[in-house]
């Protein structure tokens, strides 16, 4: 219900607004957080009675907010209850404040994608966003379809992911699953897991993975590789890392608290920079993040994503490979951000692996997956590969 909440926080909030005299921006934080609840309950599930719904909210406000606030709460959501559910809508608006309104995404973000999407593309870029993703897991020993039959004979329904990039289950609770314990599998978007793919570094390699928590992306190098450094700034976060390291990795990887602006390691041939940013392309996973983003913040990661991918030039071996991803749909950092790196930087070139699906590049060579089209989470990444 909280996810559910937050996806639609905006539809939401436009209808509570409709029965608040003083206005949506009077209502506490607690007890707005209690009215979309039941909204969404009253509008958007089918299972819970009106009457049930509103007794909830009711419930809710008195305990977290007062006596006074429980008398609002009913009344709001007893005339949300009555309202005929056509009349929610609102066509009185152009394309991308009703876009933006409809499926609860800031504004400016709608806009931009409008600009560079269209409003096809757009439109289904935010009813994804605004689905269920579906658990994707992959594996930790073996391939993909040695997943698949494990799971058959466990009695687990799955079928592949999107370019056979994992297993999709039905199940929500990867714990619950077998294998979870004896770390057979971590869940992962086939995105991520197409990134490491098209990454393409040399068996043999040693590969500094240079923001590593929460681990996703070094358990799958494990899988592929020898030996893997994983390192990350945050030490809460480097605690998730190990968590997931010692479930389902390989006892191999070394894994440091390291500053990514001054790599600790002598020049490799394989290295992985996951910057950090916007995170654009995962909303479907993790709809809080819509409610974080904003123009400040992109300008602020393009600026850290440029000095990242300076400091990690410096460390790249001649003839090494440094693969650049983001989990974001923004050009600023995916495509101008590689041509402003490769213009700073004419030693290294681009240089996609042969055998990748060539539906996923771009007309330069980067990879780019897109949630409208492709049905996994939208993500970048740039091979780029220095002078020998």
């Amino acid at each position: 219900m909280a996810v559910g909440v937050l996806r639609q926080a905006q539809p939401l909030d436009d209808l509570l607004a409709r029965f608040v005299a003083r206005g949506i921006n009077s209502v506490s934080f607690p007890l707005l957080d209690i009215l979309r609840m039941g909204a969404y309950q009253l509008r958007m599930l089918d299972r819970v009675p009106p009457h049930a719904a509103v007794a909830t909210g009711v419930a809710l406000a008195r305990e977290l907010v007062g006596e006074r606030a429980s008398g609002f709460t009913n009344a709001v959501l007893r005339r949300v209850a009555e309202l005929p559910i056509a009349d929610t809508a609102h066509d009185d608006v152009d394309d991308v404040a009703r876009l933006a309104s409809r499926w609860s995404h800031p504004v400016w973000l709608v806009a931009r994608w409008f600009a560079h999407f269209g409003l096809p593309a757009t439109a289904a870029l935010l009813r994804w966003n605004n689905s269920h993703p579906a658990l994707v897991l992959q594996p930790t020993r073996g391939s993909v379809l040695d997943l698949e039959q494990f799971f058959l004979e466990n009695g687990i329904a799955n079928t592949p992911a999107p370019f056979g990039a994992g297993v999709i289950v039905t199940e929500s609770r990867p714990d619950r699953l077998p294998g979870f314990d004896t770390g057979d599998f971590f869940v992962q978007d086939p995105a991520q897991a197409l990134v490491v793919r098209f990454a393409d570094f040399a068996s043999d390699a040693i590969i500094f993975d240079a923001c590593a928590a929460p681990g996703g992306k070094t358990l799958a190098l494990t899988h592929r590789h020898a030996q893997v450094i994983a390192a990350d700034l945050s030490v809460r976060r480097l605690g998730r890392l190990r968590e997931n390291l010692a479930r389902a990795g390989r006892h191999t990887e070394g894994v440091l608290a390291a500053d990514a602006t001054h790599p600790p390691v002598r020049p490799v041939l394989a290295y992985l920079l996951d910057a950090p940013c916007l995170g654009t392309g995962s909303f479907a996973r993790h709809p809080d993040g819509r409610l974080r983003v904003n123009n400040d913040a992109l300008l602020r990661l393009v600026a850290a994503q440029t000095i990242l991918l300076d400091a990690a030039a410096d460390r790249i071996a001649p003839g090494g490979v440094l693969c650049y991803a983001t989990c974001s749909l923004e050009p600023e950092e995916n495509e101008m951000q590689v041509a402003a790196f490769l213009q700073r930087h004419p030693d290294f070139r681009r240089e996609p692996p042969a055998d990748f699906p060539a539906e996923l590049l771009t007309q330069a060579g980067d990879m780019m997956t897109l949630p409208q089209r492709d049905r996994v989470d939208g993500a970048f990444a740039a091979r780029l590969v220095r002078a020998g």
